[in-house]
Order: structure tokens, then sequence, then C-alpha cells
């Protein structure tokens, strides 16, 4: 077991020194300190959702309808007598927590994606590399241990997707994650405002350029002039997004790898069943973190019937709006086997590098460690819908 909750007295401790965190202890603090300190296109890139930003609004607003009862006298306040592992699509995971596949990290830092796999893998977490990286799949998988997922936004190419999947897993992921929810980019003002699509200027878009695949669709190779780069892109334009994938295509997925796959963005019951019945060992209820339908269902608010319907016969994730320990334990005990989180360490990359995404992801952690115990549970597996108040 690991403590993560010791933090608070590792923090307590250097206090006596006079010593203070460097960055700020909460998700919102974060964000607030990247806000001033990011350049405009790479925070509206990160902050940014779809529209009128209501769904990524409701993503966190959701928690706050949900109470938890804590338990007294049980004996599980004490660090040591808890547990926090999980097991999910056959990783073992030392808390039930992933980083969620956010693109084109070069926008914060150039440690990128390096800086998140190697952080998630000293913790014991899980991280989930997104298609859109800044950094190849391999160069990300030789660091992050043994714990990582490949994320794939499935190209109008064919070949192409096969080609990401069989990379990634060779590279050692351990899961495929197919984000279902993005067949094209949502309506995002805060980018439009700025005009600002990175992928344009030949950013996140690492996977492809090194694709044995891709390359072989260009004409002359993207390194060898300005030119050449311009047209890489502009391939790049023409294959992302798929408005042909159905439901079946998660059985042709099946052929490519034997690893187990997940299907991201799922938030109606019937498409959960669906996918499950296609060959899906898992579902992320997720919303794209309000990214792609304005008005969307809260994320929080899917899980529940997503679990009930499938929850027996495949994992259930949840992504879109996790803030804090509180959270974690609230989707765990409607029916997630395990998060997935976003934004605030991407805010912790950009404002610290490596040390950045530690610091953020330990906070979460931390926070989990000590809400479960306070809350009276020894374990997450013993947490259910008896947890939260009526």
């Amino acid at each position: 077991m690991t403590n993560f909750g010791n933090l608070q007295n590792e923090i307590y401790f250097a206090g006596l020194s006079g010593a203070v965190p460097p960055l700020p202890m909460t998700a919102a603090g974060l964000e607030d300190l990247a806000r001033t300190t990011l350049s405009p296109e790479a925070f509206g890139y990160i902050a940014g959702s779809a529209s009128t930003e209501r769904t990524a609004a409701a993503n966190v607003a959701a928690f706050g309808r949900h109470a938890l009862v804590p338990r007294m006298l049980r004996g599980t306040a004490a660090a040591d007598a808890r547990d926090l592992s999980v097991e999910v699509l056959g990783t073992r995971l030392a808390a039930p927590v992933l980083t969620a596949p956010v693109g084109v990290l070069e926008l914060v830092h150039p440690e990128a994606e390096l800086a998140v796999g190697e952080v998630a893998a000293e913790l014991g977490i899980g991280s989930v590399l997104s298609t859109a990286a800044s950094t190849p799949i391999e160069r990300v998988g030789a660091v992050s241990g043994e714990n990582w997922w490949f994320q794939l936004y499935w190209p109008s190419d064919d070949e192409v997707a096969e080609s990401l999947v069989c990379r990634a897993t060779a590279a050692g992921a351990k899961a495929i994650v197919l984000t279902a929810d993005t067949p094209g980019m949502g309506w995002r003002p805060r980018d439009l405002e700025l005009g600002h699509l990175p992928f344009l200027q030949g950013k996140g878009i690492a996977n492809y350029l090194s694709d044995p695949v891709f390359r072989s669709r260009l004409a002359v190779a993207p390194e060898e002039s300005v030119e050449a780069m311009q047209m890489a892109v502009l391939t790049w334009v023409s294959m992302f997004g798929n408005h042909s994938i159905r439901t079946s295509d998660v059985a042709r997925l099946r052929e490519w790898t034997d690893l187990p796959i997940a299907v991201k963005g799922i938030v109606h019951p019937d498409d959960a069943r669906a996918v499950v019945d296609a060959g899906a060992s898992g579902v992320v209820v997720s919303n794209h973190g309000g990214r792609q339908v304005d008005g969307a269902i809260a994320a929080l608010d899917a899980l529940g019937p997503v679990a009930a319907a499938v929850g027996e016969r495949a994992d259930v994730l949840l992504d879109s709006g996790i803030r804090c320990g509180a959270d974690i334990v609230t989707a765990l005990a409607l029916g997630a086997d395990a998060v997935l989180y976003g934004r605030p360490w991407v805010y912790g990359l950009g404002l610290a590098g490596k040390d950045g995404v530690r610091h953020a992801l330990r906070v979460l952690l931390a926070d989990l460690d000590v809400t479960l115990g306070l809350a009276g549970f020894a374990s997450v597996a013993e947490l259910d819908a008896s947890v939260l108040g009526g």
C-alpha cells in the first residue's frame, strides 16, 4: 500500500523551516496561476470548452449534488490501514487514477508527454497517451513504466489508424482507448478568438510525422523543408476526424491488437451496451471535458446509468470534472472503477514542468487518501452507493 497522504506531513514538517509549497494546493489554484502565467494561446487551448462552456461547468457542478456520509470509529483513519489500489483493464494501479489523454502538451512545456509518463510511473498510477501528442509513441512508452494506455483518434485513413495501434502495442501500451466523441472538433470560442489551432503549426502531430504509413502518403519527407512540413500538415488535416466510424468498428480494432479496448466518450447506456457487445472491455464515461457538445449531460450524471448497464461485463471509468479527492470517492461510489484526471496536472506541467505534474498529482492522491480514511473506509473496494447521502 502506498501512503499518498504522507504529503500532508511532508508539507507541515517543511513548514517548520519556513518552507511552503511552491505551487497552489488546489485544482482551482493551479488554474488561476496558469491563467496569468501561460500564454493566452496555451491557456485558452487547455481551459477552453465548447460554445458557452456550460458542459464544462456542469461537469464540476455535478459533484456538488452528491454528499458523502462519513462513518466513524471504524479504525481506518490511519494511513497504514488504507489500500487505494485497483486493477482496471488488467492494469494494476496504486490508486484508481490515470492521467487523461491531453494532446499538444508542447504548448505548455517542452518536456510534454515525457514528464507525464515518468511521473505517473513513479507514482504507480496510470497514464493515457493522446494520439495528438507532441512526442512519438515509442519515446513516451520508454519512460512510462507498465501502466500506460494509448488513446486513439481514428483517422479517416484506416491503414494509418492500424499503424498507430500496432506501434502502441509494440511500445508497451497496456490498453487502447478509442475516443468516440470527436469525429470532428467542437466549436471552441477561446481558440477561435485567437485564431489558434496548434495542429496547423505542426504541433501535436508527432505520432503522425513519425508514422511510416502516414509518411508513405507524403511526396516529400516533412523535415526536408518548410513547404514539405506544410504539406504534411495539410495531409494530417485531410485525415483527422472520421465521421464514418461505427460501433462495429470496435470489432475491427480488436483484429489489430490483443490489448483490452475501452471506448471513451460514452454517456448513454445503450451506447455502452453496444460497444461492450462489439468487444470493448471497458467504457469511459466522458463528454471530453465539455469540449465537444455544449449543453451535454454532465459526465457524473451519466455515470450511474452506464455503470448499471455494463458494469458487470466491463470496467467503467469516469472522465470529465474530477477536481479533488472527494470527487474520486463520489465517482467510485456511483459505479466507476477508476477516473481520468485532466486539466489541473496540465496547468502544473506549464507552471513547473515535471515537478508541476508531480505536485498536481500528489495533491490529488493525498486528498483522496486522507478523505477515504476520514470517511471511514480502509479500501476503495468498499465504496458503493451507500457512501452517499440521499
